[in-house]
Formats: structure tokens, C-alpha cells, sequence
């Protein structure tokens, strides 16, 4: 690890954030400590909550039975009463705007939200080794923190620099990893006159010192919920009397895994939750399931999705069953372009601690800053998505996932430099 004091200060930040992480629409406390940052940074203009969200973009949202606990574990850590009123109901994340006279608009975007899971308490895991596993039951499993560390780096590297000119806008954004927070943000005007978008991620099996100059292969996805209504009978003395909502509800299943691939490209189909049913001797009135489609295009994703409609909705009527469908959230794909690609590639020759700068590669997933990005190319401009290489030692997701606090450095130096030459090389060029 480096020993200059600004990246330990940056390292600590991030340990703080790993160890009070909170999921989609529930990042009361974690927006709370990028406010303070950013107050403390000095930052001209500052969005929080309400004031850069529109509550009725978000996607993925939890009812309020599952976001109350943690408003009040935020309230009960002296989180600041301005950052919960502007959050109160789970509008959260933040914006911060630098603007330093003529020059082109450039966002970044950074993910703040951690995953419904429990982390590791190993002795060989660092965190909780060296003290800042996680204390809420969430985990920064997908390096979140890292990314919010990130954007603060960034915003100080900036901040002072007499040679950048132009405006910065650096987003927060909640709910990445319920594909929620992406078309609030697009949809929120704020980055409609950004010529050049930016968005980063650590890890994805890059190893520190690798800088990925920008990421395509993004799967267009589609989250959705399937509930299924039945008639409720006695299973063993008038089971003729019912609409069994399991039984419509497992055709369903079974069929969707059956729907044809594409010669167009990959999709992708899973049910991850499934549920229903009271006791074995009643025939179930209910049941429910929540799954994804994914397509290597936008095209492929709406593909999958009128295919598991017509599949579901088929098991139902041959059940006697209805069916409700939901839309939870979604994500369209997206293309880094060529231009700022190249702008990556050459200045990350002059970050310490790179070693290698492949050019392209996939990021074999979903990813909500697709919304931002495809919001940005619509308006005239352009944007990439950067591969921030790190050693973990768990894969993503997974309970032992950590970041080499190495690529912290990394990160910033790589995202700060490419917008100054952004800044330095560009004109405003968005609609």
C-alpha cells in the first residue's frame, strides 16, 4: 500500500464504508458519510435524495416494512437530520457538481449500494481480520466502497487543479445492484447536458494493475415478479375443487428454462425466488416467484421477456390460475465509445502501479449505468465503462470478496486523469 497520506486517508474512508454497508434504497447512513465528504471537500453545488431523484423513477424498491429498520439504525448513528429528511423513504444517494469556467460537462457515476448477504468471519479475510467486517448484515460484496472512494479521490484530485476547466458532476447512485437507481438518475435531467459520461468498476476478475480502458458486453436485463392466484380446497377430500396456484406456478417454471435461444446472440433466464403455499393437506391459492431475463442485446432482452410472458401467463390459464405480473426493474445494453476508450488507454500509461491496459473486454453481466450511458450517446456524446483491475480473493458476490486497497490509488489516478484530458481536449457537444 502506498504510504502518501491522501490514499490512507482514502483507504480508511473505504474501510468505514465496508463496515456499515447498506442495499438499494436503504443507504441512509452511507449517503450521509458521502455528504460529509463532500462538504468537507467543498464541493459548488450538492444534491441529495429528493433534490436530484424523483422518487417515482426509482426501480426495485423495497416496501417500507423493509426500509424503516435501517432509516432507524441510521437515525440511531447520529446520521445528520438534513440527510434523512431529504432521504426519509428510501429516496437516497447524492450529487456533486464542480464547476470551473468554459469546457465540456463530465459525469461520473459511482454505485454506493452493498448486497443482502452475510460476510465472512474468517481469520484469513481481511476484514474481519483487521477489524471493519461488516456490522449490518448487508456486505460490500461487489466493491461498492471502493467505488464511492473512488469518487470523493476524484472530486479532491479536481477540486483544486487551476488547469481543469469545465464542469464535473460526480453521482452517487443507489440501487445499482437491483438494476433501481440507473433510470432515476437518467431521468432526472441532471445529466442531460453531460458530454462525456464516465463509469468504473473494480475487480471483475482484472487483477491490480490492470486497467481495462473500457468494458462492453453489458446483458440487457429485465427484472420481474410472477404472482399466481388460485382456489384454495381440502387437498385430500375435494382437491377437484381447486386451481392449484403451485401447480401453475411450477409449469411455469419448468417451461421458461425451455424458451429457445437466439441465433441473434446469448440470453439468459432465472428464477431466483420461489414461494407459496400454507400447509401440505390445502390446495395453495397462492404463489409467487421473482426472476430475470437477460439479452446480449436490448432486442435479445425484449425477446426474453414476451417469450416468459406468453410462457407464463400459457401456465396459468391451463391451471385455472391468473396471473399478475410485475416489473421490478431493467437495464438496457451499452457500447463504451472508441474516443474516450482511447483517451483511458493512453493516459493510464502515466498511472503508477499500471502494468498492463488491455484495450476492450466484457463485462459478462448487467449493469445499470447502461441507462446513463445510452441517456448521454442519445444527446450527442459519449461515454465508457472502465475496468479498475483488483486481487480479490473471494469472487463477486461471494462472502469472501474483498478489494486490494492497491487499485484505490489506481482508480482515482486513472478516472481523475482521463477527465482533465477530457476537459482539456473537449468541446460541449451534447444537445
Amino acid at each position: 500500500m502506498a504510504v502518501d497520506d491522501g490514499v490512507d486517508r482514502l483507504v480508511s474512508l473505504r474501510r468505514d464504508l465496508h463496515r456499515f454497508p447498506e442495499p438499494a434504497w436503504r443507504e441512509f447512513r452511507t449517503t450521509a458519510r458521502i455528504v460529509s465528504e463532500l462538504e468537507s471537500i467543498g464541493v459548488d453545488e450538492l444534491r441529495v435524495g429528493r433534490e436530484f431523484i424523483d422518487p417515482d423513477d426509482r426501480q426495485g424498491v423495497p416496501s417500507s416494512e423493509a426500509i424503516e429498520p435501517w432509516f432507524e439504525a441510521a437515525k440511531a448513528a447520529g446520521v445528520d437530520p438534513d440527510v434523512l429528511a431529504a432521504t426519509t423513504g428510501g429516496v437516497t444517494g447524492a450529487l456533486a457538481v464542480l464547476e470551473r469556467g468554459p469546457g465540456p460537462t463530465i459525469g461520473l457515476r459511482v454505485d454506493i449500494d452493498a448486497l443482502p448477504r452475510t460476510e465472512s468471519e474468517d481469520e484469513d479475510h481481511t476484514p474481519a481480520a483487521e477489524g471493519f467486517r461488516s456490522e449490518t448484515g448487508a456486505m460490500h460484496a461487489c466493491g461498492h466502497d471502493a467505488h464511492i472512494t473512488f469518487g470523493i479521490g476524484v472530486l479532491e484530485e479536481i477540486v483544486d487543479d487551476d488547469s481543469f476547466s469545465g464542469t464535473l458532476k460526480v453521482i452517487f447512485q443507489p440501487a445499482e445492484e437491483v438494476i433501481g437507481g440507473g433510470r432515476a438518475v437518467a431521468e432526472s435531467g441532471w445529466i442531460d447536458d453531460c458530454d462525456q459520461l464516465l463509469a468504473a468498476h473494480v475487480g471483475l476478475d482484472h487483477p491490480t494493475g490492470e486497467v481495462v480502458a473500457g468494458l462492453d458486453g453489458f446483458l440487457a436485463v429485465h427484472h420481474f415478479e410472477a404472482e399466481f392466484s388460485g382456489v384454495p380446497a381440502h387437498a385430500g377430500a375435494q382437491p377437484n375443487d381447486g386451481d392449484n396456484a403451485i401447480q401453475a406456478l411450477s409449469a411455469a417454471v419448468q417451461n421458461l428454462y425451455g424458451i429457445a435461444r437466439h441465433e441473434d446472440g446469448g440470453t439468459r433466464i432465472n428464477v431466483g425466488v420461489v414461494e407459496g403455499g400454507s400447509a401440505p393437506n390445502i390446495i395453495a391459492e397462492s404463489a409467487r416467484f421473482e426472476a430475470e431475463v437477460r439479452g446480449e442485446t436490448t432486442e435479445l432482452k425484449e425477446y426474453m421477456r414476451e417469450r416468459a410472458t406468453t410462457v407464463i401467463e400459457s401456465a396459468a390459464e391451463m391451471h385455472d390460475c391468473s396471473v399478475e405480473l410485475t416489473d421490478v426493474g431493467g437495464a438496457p445494453s451499452a457500447t463504451s465509445d472508441d474516443e474516450v476508450v482511447s483517451v483511458v488507454e493512453s493516459v493510464a500509461k502515466n498511472v503508477d502501479g499500471v502494468d498492463s491496459i488491455p484495450r476492450s473486454g466484457s463485462l459478462g453481466g448487467s449493469e445499470d449505468a447502461t441507462y446513463l450511458m445510452e441517456h448521454v450517446q442519445d444527446r450527442g456524446g459519449s461515454a465508457a465503462y472502465i475496468g479498475i483491475g483488483t486481487d480479490h480473493p473471494g469472487g463477486h458476490h461471494t462472502a469472501t470478496f474483498d478489494v486490494d486497497e492497491d487499485s484505490i490509488a489506481i482508480g482515482v489516478g486513472v478516472l481523475s486523469k482521463t477527465i482533465r484530458e477530457l476537459a482539456a481536449n473537449g468541446t460541449a457537444s451534447a444537445e
